[in-house]
């Protein structure tokens, strides 16, 4: 049996951010003081003239960016996601998603798989943040690869995006013929039952729930929601009318986040029961990634569970 090949989805920003560098030479990056863990410092080796350290000042990198950008260049500005999207909130906002401009916001370190950095670092609300921002594009990969083409599109696509990028190093569930679509779900596997929309490293968790359901006789649709904004809104609905039972899964607050995209398009559209699979309104906890994942039930086993549930209460 092949061994799973794990990467984080930081480094393949990175790797990404220095193929750009050769394609625009307009392009700029700026970070806080945090280009090793960001992955930056990739960039600031090949193109150290168009790299610019703000030091820790989050909220003037944003306005930095957004002036840069205002004289027609590519920025990309990148911190913790809890910095990004929770210190800089403002200056997102006004600076960045008022004026439309063409900045990438690439937050890395998200969610709760920071582990040992704790509830103060553990970024569950960024997804909600940045949804309520008009105009603001959400992507959150599943694995280095999508990561890498994903960043590739954001860079292609003009106006503001966030890239959710994570600390721990996850399974690498595509290889490198793999599409990447701006707003478009990828259907991983097809299935009548019930459906699991999954965003980021809990793609993996959902391809193993889908392993689990299956070998109980469940037939399950994944589906893997890499933008979250635009959300792929025909997906959605053409899963709740073939299998009737929603579930989402997310490394995120289960308020504001993709369970909450999700049912608000099947409230409007198609009402089928919508269970979440989430943090569930509450802060982090400090320990090892796999620890804090597996106590507030990150897990396949809680997506099987969820999974049964929705099954349950379909209308009859």
């Amino acid at each position: 049996m092949a061994e799973t090949i794990k990467k984080a989805t930081r480094e393949a920003y990175g790797k990404a951010l220095v193929e750009l560098g050769g394609r625009y030479k307009d392009m700029m990056v700026l970070d806080a003081d945090l280009s090793g863990s960001t992955k930056t410092g990739d960039f600031a080796k090949v193109y150290p003239e168009r790299f610019f350290n703000a030091g820790i000042a989050e909220q003037n990198m944003m306005s930095i960016a957004a002036g840069i950008a205002a004289t027609g260049k590519l920025v990309f500005a990148s911190s913790f996601a809890m910095f990004a999207a929770g210190r800089a909130y403002e200056q997102v906002r006004n600076s960045i998603g008022y004026t439309h401009l063409n900045v990438k916001i690439g937050a890395t370190h998200a969610g709760m798989s920071v582990g040992e950095d704790g509830a103060t670092h553990q970024c569950n609300e960024d997804i909600a943040l940045m949804r309520t921002i008009p105009g603001m594009t959400i992507i959150n990969p599943a694995d280095a690869v999508e990561a890498y083409k994903a960043v590739i599109a954001a860079a292609e696509y003009e106006g503001p995006v966030y890239l959710r990028l994570g600390r721990l190093a996850v399974p690498v569930i595509n290889d490198d013929s793999y599409e990447f679509k701006m707003g478009k779900g990828v259907m991983l596997h097809d299935g009548d039952d019930v459906t699991v929309i999954a965003t980021g490293l809990m793609v993996n968790e959902a391809l193993m729930a889908y392993d689990m359901l299956k070998a109980e006789g469940i037939s399950a649709r994944i589906i893997n929601m890499h933008t979250i904004k635009p959300i792929d809104k025909d997906i959605i609905i053409e899963s709740a009318a073939k299998t009737g039972a929603i579930v989402t899964a997310e490394e995120h607050s289960i308020i504001g986040g993709l369970g909450g995209a999700v049912a608000e398009v099947i409230c409007e559209n198609y009402p089928v029961p919508v269970l979440r699979v989430g943090t569930e309104d509450t802060f982090g906890i400090s320990g090892p990634a796999a620890d804090v994942l597996k106590y507030f039930n990150l897990t396949a086993e809680q997506i099987v569970k969820k999974a049964k549930a929705a099954i349950k209460a379909k209308k009859n």
